[in-house]
């Protein structure tokens, strides 16, 4: 990696709220509230970690403070526009608050609220892992955060929402971020590579994607890491080996194999996995995913939206389940779920799961309960309308005699 090389997680970072992906509900209102000039003076941000809550932050105090706002769209050209992205304002000060967590420092925070900003039009606190503070440094910032100066805002985010006080959750509006659909992660990603030239398939995106679980910054970085080793054209192999991921050809032959009763199909893609050095809980876990699509299919043809897998495996999967009742696949997935949490704590994972195998292959459909009924009412018939059977009785048995009697006689 060349010397000045910016990650692209930093390099593509949002600067203003309307570049924000996935997060329209939060945008909107913050936008909202800029327009009319509506704003309050703490919010709280809250989310998975890598869905855009400090990007936000930071976007948000750009708009505070751009000179010709505030304002949604920043000018981008003066000095808070500029300085603000690179952490350089001083009216804008950033507070990890896993490393800054005692009374003290929230002191220092509340003796600095007082000045005026020196450049900005507000003087913004962004405290990051808010939930990290203290119950005495949570106590020590109720005065400041529930009456603060008119030229100070604060910015709270965390990944731990539970864990901060009522008192002060009574204090701030609160955004919850959710996590970024699979298919804007993609879109993202596909825009970064195409301006970084860098030729791959919308496959490995959604590789890239899946991995990062619904986390932009995640995605992102492991984006970055698949162009590190697979260069410029990576193929879709190559994202896979270098993501870990599970070739999805080995989950449909062991899934097909399973719903269709072939055993040893099953036990050769165990092997392919344990031969590739793929972790056998992945495996399972991957598996658990693709059976509750495949479920769906079977239950809701247009339940499209809920699945983030393309056409062709969707369309695959369609015909995997034409046939099959969804009760099954119901009793499919409970079963692997079971053994899925047996793999992750076996120290022989290949072995739990090839003799689970057993039982995956011999799942079939439940009888329907009326139908046990209507057997058990003809049966009943049958048994009144025929003739009762002579009971046979036991035939006395002449008493033997004992050696002794016959010495006797």
């Amino acid at each position: 990696m060349s010397e000045g090389y910016l990650a692209i997680a930093r390099k593509w970072r949002p600067l203003t709220l309307e570049e924000i992906a996935g997060q329209s509900h939060v945008t909107r209102t913050l936008g909202n509230a800029l327009k009319s000039g509506r704003i309050h003076h703490a919010f709280l941000f809250t989310g998975a970690r890598g869905v855009g809550k400090t990007t936000a932050a930071r976007a948000f105090a750009r708009s505070l403070n751009c000179a010709r706002g505030p304002s949604l769209a920043p000018c981008g050209e003066c000095g808070p526009c500029r300085e603000i992205p690179l952490g350089n304002c001083t009216d804008v000060i950033e507070i990890d608050a896993a490393s800054n967590n005692s009374v003290n420092d929230v002191r220092e925070l509340r003796d600095g609220v007082r000045y005026v900003p020196s450049v900005a039009r507000f003087k913004v606190y962004i405290i990051d892992e808010v939930h990290m503070l203290s119950t005495s440094a949570f106590n020590a910032l109720l005065k400041t955060l529930e009456e603060p100066p008119p030229h100070v805002k604060f910015i709270f985010a965390t990944t731990e929402v539970q864990k901060i006080p009522e008192t002060i959750l009574s204090r701030v509006q609160r955004f919850d971020f959710k996590r970024i659909p699979q298919a804007v992660v993609v879109e993202r990603l596909r825009l970064i590579c195409d301006a970084e030239k860098v030729n791959v398939s919308d496959t490995a995106l959604r590789m890239v994607a899946r991995a990062g679980e619904g986390s932009m910054r995640d995605s992102q970085s492991l984006l970055d890491q698949v162009i590190s080793f697979g260069g410029d054209s990576p193929t879709d192999q190559a994202v896979a080996d270098i993501l870990g991921l599970v070739d999805r050809r080995v989950l449909h032959d062991m899934l097909g194999g399973v719903l269709e009763g072939d055993a040893p199909r099953c036990l050769d893609a165990i092997a392919a996995v344990y031969d590739g050095g793929y972790e056998i809980a992945q495996f399972t876990g991957e598996l658990l995913e693709l059976i509750r699509d495949t479920a769906l299919v079977a239950m809701a043809p247009r339940a499209h939206k809920h699945m983030d897998i393309p056409v062709e495996e969707r369309e695959r999967l369609a015909e995997l389940a034409r046939g099959l009742p969804p009760e099954q696949l119901a009793r499919t997935f409970h079963v692997l779920l079971e053994v899925h949490d047996q793999v992750a704590r076996s120290a022989r994972p290949r072995a739990v799961l090839e003799m689970a195998v057993a039982r995956l292959v011999s799942i079939r459909p439940a009888e329907p309960l009326s139908g046990l009924v209507d057997r058990l009412a003809e049966l009943e018939r049958r048994l009144r309308g025929a003739p009762l059977a002579p009971v046979a009785r036991p035939q006395a048995r002449e008493p033997q005699s004992s050696p002794e009697d016959e010495r006797r006689g």
